[in-house]
């Protein structure tokens, strides 16, 4: 890419904020990013931890490692991402996950869109011992743990079982990356997702609350587009449940957006 992709805008919020808050606001259990030694990263959501790598160009599995061990006390399984994934959907991550609870595997490994996808992938925690071990013993490639634990495997059509996400990421885009500027130009030219935004209370104005579909990749670009600012006086509720204020909160297609006066009364 040629510059660090954490920090690559996209709609309105960088690549690693999209991340992080995207799992935030999917998974009840605790989200971690790993850095490299002393890199510097963009802003994160509120409530996501840091971990360091603590060796230096390992690749991508010493960082699974880390970011597995920082949660193991907290949760049996993970679903791993690379920061590069901006289509990433929530009901991606739930299909994952919930084929990693249906089976006694070690790793649930998504062979989605002709590849392996082991950066988009579920995770028992207790592997990280194991892949420290085999990083230890030279073997750094990150499809190195199919030959050494239990994988259960999600082709295509097996994904899509899943309605949700049969409708809301049919092309399976969920797992696209962006490696190149080439790739992330085109990432840039292609429209924010579909959401449906209402008004309510003092804000809904003289034609009352009614549902309007827009086109919006954060919660801040929905207020716009809905002639609102998010402070004080504004509050969101994303799909009936998560209040917030967060101008960079990701949205994805088929989000329900709720905009409502904080204000006394409203």
């Amino acid at each position: 890419m040629g510059r660090p992709k954490a920090g690559l805008e996209w709609h309105g919020s960088t690549f690693l904020y999209r991340t992080a808050a995207l799992l935030s606001r999917t998974v009840e259990g605790p989200v971690v990013v790993v850095a490299a030694p002393g890199q510097t990263l963009p802003d994160l959501p509120a409530g996501v931890a840091v971990v360091e790598d603590p060796v230096e160009g390992l690749g991508p599995m010493q960082g699974v490692a880390a970011g597995l061990a920082a949660v193991a006390d907290r949760s049996d399984i993970a679903f791993v991402c690379s920061t590069d994934m901006p289509f990433l959907h929530p009901a991606f991550v739930r299909r994952v996950l919930r084929g990693l609870n249906d089976t006694k595997a070690d790793m649930l490994l998504p062979f989605a869109r002709g590849f392996r996808q082991p950066l988009a992938a579920g995770y028992r925690t207790s592997l990280a011992e194991l892949i420290t071990k085999l990083i230890g013993e030279g073997d750094l490639r990150p499809g190195m743990l199919v030959k050494h634990c239990e994988v259960a495997q999600l082709d295509d059509a097996q994904l899509l079982d899943d309605s949700a996400l049969k409708r809301l990421d049919p092309d399976l885009e969920s797992v696209l990356n962006i490696n190149t500027p080439e790739d992330y130009a085109a990432a840039r030219n292609r429209p924010s997702p579909t959401v449906t935004v209402e008004r309510f209370g003092a804000l809904a104005g003289k034609d009352g609350h009614r549902p309007v579909d827009i086109q919006a990749a954060t919660l801040g670009e929905a207020a716009g587009q809905a002639g609102l600012e998010l402070n004080r006086h504004v509050v969101a509720a994303v799909n009936g449940d998560q209040v917030t204020r967060d101008a960079k909160l990701p949205l994805v297609a088929g989000d329900s957006v709720a905009f409502l006066s904080a204000d006394a009364g409203g």
